[in-house]
């Protein structure tokens, strides 16, 4: 990999966790509304559809965070390994991850071989 490909890669990177910080905070916003406006004094009176949609709609915005703060996590790892030179080396075998994959995937930790091994584990 050339210093061309890692810069225009960490400014991918870059961009990618800037807006899965914005969106995590819309997240976060949106999931304080819910649980400000669905609790309260008044649950007492919804029918158990409505509380159950309710609880639906607060897991389903929880799983949608968690989501969001893995990938961020995955993206500032890959940026601290630009930082110390590891960028774009297998975790795993330490053999070197094609530009292609990390065009595709900037934040990958593996190797296409290595990945494949462990998703068939």
């Amino acid at each position: 990999m050339d210093a061309a490909d890692l810069a225009r890669l960490k400014s991918a990177l870059e961009a990618e966790r800037d807006r899965l910080q914005h969106e995590l905070g819309d997240l976060e916003r949106e999931s304080a509304t819910n649980i400000s406006e669905t609790s309260g004094e008044n649950n007492y009176r919804d029918h158990m559809a409505d509380q159950g949609t309710a609880t639906f709609g607060k897991e389903l915005d929880m799983s949608l965070e968690d989501n969001v703060r893995e990938l961020c996590e995955s993206v500032t790892k890959a940026l601290a390994r630009i930082e110390d030179g590891t960028y774009g080396a297998c975790l795993r075998c330490g053999k070197s991850i094609p530009v292609g994959r990390l065009g595709a995937m900037p934040a990958a930790e593996l190797c296409i071989a290595c990945k494949e091994w462990e998703e068939s584990r």
